[in-house]
């Protein structure tokens, strides 16, 4: 998945995090690395591994309510 952003160049300038063994890609790729569940910014939403899935789901589907929200 990063490795995906890294190359569409969507990470630069984004605050993201993923598994740790990635942050050095993400962070030479111009994004800014932490180590959270969840970090949404934007439109991007990230996070570090399977076990974070619930967490990722909840922040997705809230910001899916939210633009939901603003578009009516």
């Amino acid at each position: 998945g990063p490795w995906t952003l890294i190359d569409a160049d969507l990470v630069t300038g984004k605050h993201v995090t993923s598994w740790p063994t990635l942050q050095l890609d993400l962070q030479n790729a111009g994004a800014t690395w932490t180590d959270e569940q969840v970090v949404v910014d934007g439109k991007l939403v990230t996070s570090r591994k399977p076990d974070d899935i619930p967490a990722f789901n909840q922040a997705l589907l809230s910001e899916l309510q939210s633009a939901g929200q603003t578009r009516h």
